[in-house]
Order: structure tokens, then sequence, then C-alpha cells
């Protein structure tokens, strides 16, 4: 084939007749780079290879990790985790070999990776998230993505979603909000973790997280300033209190103290708020994690403790009253699962006193058909969205939208398993949930959340919205 008929062939001549002339017009400085750029824009973007591997959490456990390849670039997601798998969520795929990594090696979800869904998607234009996640979904055929794993189905998703923006050349915040249909990208206020008990450390508190949310502040900037120095006045006050030994911290960053009661650690929180002056610009908030000691039809706070009384066991009714005394004493705004993932007569009892804003987490486990029950009977007013819970980016808008269809909040939450992967920064934007629960304002997989805020808000200059006193309903 000669030369010219090679540039016949492509239409070469044309479009670098096109390339040229654009060039001109748009008086490049450097027409080569310039053309190049153009040149590179005329190429429709398209799937060319997904490559998986195995990798560790922020716990040490592994969890699944994607490179995905087109023709413009190579784009990285990772899957988090949870400690407590529920019944109702998508199902992570693990490979159950005692022999390695304690039988939580993912390797199988990394082969169908490789070779099934690689296959799948090669081809595919990655600007189409519905259209990819939907090929996956039915590559699975199953409810809860048991054929394939969520964490390996989640890992491709969020890795495509990227390609896709990439390829609008657009941030992945401004693609997602694009996806969802949503027009004003809003920074949202963070629940940092400033205490961790529950199954999330190694204390006697039963209650998983308490966490401060700067709803007072100007901006992202000022609420994490907020939120570090309250965290650092928290641990000198610990510190003081107990020793500097009580001073480690739980899977997302917490200081857990060896304390038992809920008072005794929103006591804490108080005063580190009080002595870095911030008094009034922030507010409480509670994971209880109540299905974590629940028993029977009962909740035992000794759950944890070493010599346990077997006396401080309350009922439905009795919860109920001591998050009404706490709201009462405390600035308390939100509470995570009060009661157990199956007891939504309390949990309606409680939202209906419009005490706080009452978040279903194991109630709802990001289920569309268990929100859907939710709101039809009022049992909470706020949505924990965890993306790995559902498994795909297209169906963590939709419940997004059904919930904030119903007029809930909605909070962006990350796993006690973390990566470094900064996705749910730009999710929590290009929603505009109005809230992201992260983790402390320490440990590296939590603050590169945070700090890819500041980079987004920074992005955004004088457009910036910080969601602020509107976090419910931003």
């Amino acid at each position: 084939m000669s030369v010219q008929e090679y540039l016949d062939k492509h239409l070469l001549s044309r479009k670098i007749e096109d390339a040229v002339n654009a060039a001109v017009r748009a008086k490049a400085p450097d027409p080569i780079l310039f053309i190049s750029n153009h040149m590179r824009k005329a190429v429709p973007s398209a799937i060319t290879k997904i490559r998986a591997r195995q990798i560790l959490d922020s716990r040490g456990i592994p969890t699944v990790e994607v490179d995905l390849y087109t023709n413009k670039g190579m784009y990285r997601a990772s899957s988090p985790s949870g400690t407590a798998i529920g019944m109702y969520e998508a199902v992570e795929l693990r490979d159950g070999d005692k022999g390695k990594f304690l039988g939580k090696g993912v390797s199988k979800a990394v082969k169908l990776i490789n070779e099934k869904i690689s296959e799948t998607l090669i081809g595919m234009d990655p600007t189409l998230q519905a259209q990819i996640d939907q090929a996956m979904i039915d590559l699975d055929k199953t409810e809860n993505k048991t054929e394939l794993g969520a964490n390996a189905i989640l890992a491709v998703s969020i890795a495509a979603c990227k390609a896709g923006a990439a390829e609008k050349e657009v941030p992945v915040y401004k693609h997602i909000a694009d996806l969802s249909g949503k027009s004003e990208p809003v920074l949202p206020v963070p629940a940092f973790t400033v205490i961790s008990g529950g199954k999330h450390a190694g204390n006697s508190l039963a209650v998983q997280a308490i966490m401060i949310c700067p709803i007072g502040a100007k901006n992202f900037m000022e609420a994490l300033q907020m939120g570090s120095e309250t965290y650092h006045h928290l641990k000198s006050i610990i510190s003081e209190k107990y020793g500097s030994n009580e001073c480690n911290v739980g899977h997302d960053g917490g200081f857990a103290p060896n304390i038992s009661s809920f008072s005794e650690g929103l006591d804490l929180v108080k005063e580190a708020i009080d002595r870095a002056g911030y008094n009034g610009r922030i507010k409480l908030a509670m994971d209880v994690a109540a299905t974590d000691f629940c028993i029977g039809r009962k909740y035992e706070l000794d759950s944890k403790a070493m010599n346990k009384s077997g006396q401080n066991f309350k009922t439905g009714e009795e919860m109920i009253e001591m998050y009404t005394q706490l709201c009462s004493d405390y600035p308390i705004v939100s509470i995570e699962q009060p009661f157990d993932k199956d007891d939504w007569e309390h949990s309606k009892l409680f939202s209906a006193l419009g005490i706080c804003q009452v978040v279903g987490d194991d109630l709802l486990m990001s289920n569309p058909k268990r929100i859907e029950r939710a709101i039809q009977e009022s049992a909470c007013n706020a949505l924990l969205l965890k993306i790995n819970q559902i498994g795909t980016v297209t169906e963590a808008i939709e419940v997004v939208k059904q919930a904030k269809d119903a007029q809930w909040g909605v909070i962006i939450s990350h796993r006690s398993g973390e990566t470094e992967d900064s996705f749910l920064a730009d999710f929590a934007v290009g929603l505009a949930a109005g809230q992201i629960k992260a983790g402390a304002p320490c440990r590296g997989e939590r603050v590169a959340k945070y700090n890819q805020l500041l980079r987004i808000e920074e992005e955004l200059v004088g457009q910036a919205i910080y969601a602020g006193e509107n976090w419910r309903l931003p």
C-alpha cells in the first residue's frame, strides 16, 4: 500500500487539514501540540483493557483494585469493605481459603474481572456509565451480585466513571452531576469521627462512633480546620484524664479511650469543642450501630465491658427515652442506626419525635426495596449510602435520587476498610449530598477524601457552595 492509498483509506488528509485549520483559527502558540490534542479528541474513546489485582485495605485485609484502560489513558479504582456484612446488601466475593489471608483473599474476584468482566466491557464507551453497569449486572445474573462479587463489579464501575469524566474532559464530580441530573455541585458537611467504639475499637464503648459536624463553617476549608483542631484538643483532654496510652485509635481514626457510657464520650467531645472555641458552630452526631448489641428485643449497653453487670439492658422504649435525653443534654443533630436492623417499630417511633436526623444504615443497607419501605413507613429520614452495599455507580445514584425525592438527608459514607481512593469526595459533591462521613481528620485513607474536597473547593473558586446550615437538604 502506498502512502497516498493509506492516507485515503483512513481519510487522514481531511482530518489533518481540519486539525490545521482549527489551529489557525485558535491562533495556537504551539501548533504541533494543538494539532496533536485536536486529533486525539477526534478519536472516540473506548475501553481497551481492564486489569485487576489484589491489594490491602486500611485494616490489612485484601480488596480489589482495577486499572481500566482506554485509548486515551489509564484509570484506577478500588473497592472499600465493611466490618459487618448485612444480609440485604450486595455480596463481596472472598476466596475462603483459610491458608491465605485467613480466607479473606479476593483472587477469585480478580480473576473474574481479568477474564469475564474485561471481555464483556472491552470496546464500550466509558461515558456510558449506565450501559457499562448494566452489562456487568446482566453478566452476574443474581440479585445480590453473588456470581461476580460486588467488590469486583464496584471497582470496575468506579474506574469506568473516572474514565468517562476524562473522556468528557471534566472533573469526576462534574461527570457524576451530569449522570445524576444535578446542576449545582455542593461541598458536603463532614461528619468527623473523633471517638470510636463498637466493632471499630477495642474499648468498652458500645456506640460505634461519636462524630463532630462543623455546620457553622463558612466553607469546607474552614470545616476541615475546625475538625482538625477539635480532634487534637480531644487528644490532649483524653491524655490529661486517662493517660496517653488511652489515645489509641479505632478503624477510622477516632480515639478509643476505655470508656463505656455514651455520656462520658459526649462529655469529652463537648469539652474539646469548647476548648477549640467552636461552641455552637460544631454539632454532634452518633453512629450507634445498635444491631451489634441487640440481643433478642433488648439492647445490652455493657456488651463490650470486661466485667458485665448483666443489668444494663434497655428495651426499645428505654432506648428512645435515652436518646431523647441525650439530644436534650448535648447538641446532637443526627443519630445513625439507633435500633436493630429489623426493629422497624422503634425506629418509626423515634423518627416521629422529630428531635434529630434519624439515619438508616443496617435498616436500609443501601437497598432500594428497604429504602422504599422505610419511606412508606416513615422509619427514618436519612440514607447512609455505602456504595459497596449496592455495587455500581449507577445504582448508587438511583438510591440517592430515591432518598432525595422523599426529602431525606443523604450521607455518603466510607467503610471501616478503606483505600487511598478519593472517589467518595467527588461522588458527594456531584450528587449534592450535603453530608459525608469519611472518618477522622487523620490517617491517609481518610484524609484522602477530605483533601480531595479541598481541591474541589479550590477548583470551583466562587462557584463552590458549602452545605453548612443546609446540610440535610442542600
